[in-house]
């Protein structure tokens, strides 16, 4: 069984030192085989924090990581750096590449880079990007699960969020969708959720989930939701495919991360 831990939106900088010893306490039992960070790294992209983070991730001793830059990876106010080197802090802790990909016997996951200089929040996917993932999910074997990372949604629940709604989702869901991914996952607006896309888009040629973390580490947490992650587990076997994704919540109480929801996604195809 393969097993993929997702953190989102840590905003090193506005970190718990108890939520973080607990996430090294749950990586420690759960010994996950991939660690997938879906952007907002740090707060505001200054080096000491990357250095921060990095050091957090290493903590972990997950075998597999994959890392992607969100709005607040990078520089701000610094404006020849966000204009001429926006991702050079980030790369050097989180590198070589911005869209990595990685991949094991029982996973495929592919990284997008959906921020962009001239935008302070809002991401962006483009048709040559849409492509890229494409091509690269053509590579994907029949038994592996098949997962894209983005930071911002290609989905949102509620209206006050719909403008940090990925630009381009549509066409990167149907081409994305037709080309056999399993799973879309993303963070930026710290709300945990899961929801099958072909039951709320028309014309989805197949089943897509899509799964959103809420804020791993920070402060910064949203409607009286904790800090929370996502574990996700896949046997690569099965009529029909499957997996299953949980989320775990930090509990004050217990100083722990606990498991308070478990799905199971069907995978709309055969292995």
């Amino acid at each position: 069984m393969a097993c993929l831990l997702q953190i989102s939106d840590p905003h090193f900088g506005t970190v718990q030192p108890a939520v973080m010893q607990a996430l090294v306490r749950l990586a420690q039992e759960q010994r996950p085989d991939v660690l997938v960070l879906s952007g907002d790294i740090t707060q505001r992209a200054r080096v000491s924090q990357f250095n921060e983070a990095r050091a957090f991730c290493d903590r972990l001793a997950i075998p597999r990581m994959l890392a992607i830059a969100g709005n607040h990876d990078i520089p701000l106010l610094n404006l020849y750096q966000r204009l001429f080197t926006p991702y050079a802090r980030f790369l050097r802790a989180f590198g070589p590449v911005l869209e990595p990909v990685v991949s094991t016997p029982l996973l495929h996951v592919i990284g997008v880079k959906t921020t962009r200089r001239w935008r302070h929040k809002n991401g962006e996917v483009s048709a040559a990007q849409i492509g890229r993932v494409v091509a690269e999910l053509g590579r994907s074997a029949p038994a592996q699960l098949r997962i894209v990372v983005v930071h911002q949604p290609v989905h949102v629940l509620h209206a006050e969020d719909q403008h940090d709604r990925l630009r381009g989702w549509e066409p990167a869901v149907h081409a994305w969708a037709r080309a056999g991914a399993d799973i879309v996952m993303g963070g930026h607006i710290h709300l945990p959720y899961v929801c099958d896309l072909s039951t709320r888009l028309g014309a989805l040629e197949r089943r897509l989930w899509c799964v959103q973390a809420g804020t791993a580490l920070s402060t910064r947490v949203r409607q009286g939701i904790p800090n929370s992650v996502n574990l996700l587990r896949y046997e690569g076997a099965g009529q029909p495919l499957a997996c299953q994704l949980e989320r775990w919540d930090f509990q004050a109480a217990s100083g722990q991360f606990e498991c308070v929801q478990s799905s199971a996604l069907p995978l709309g195809r055969m292995p």
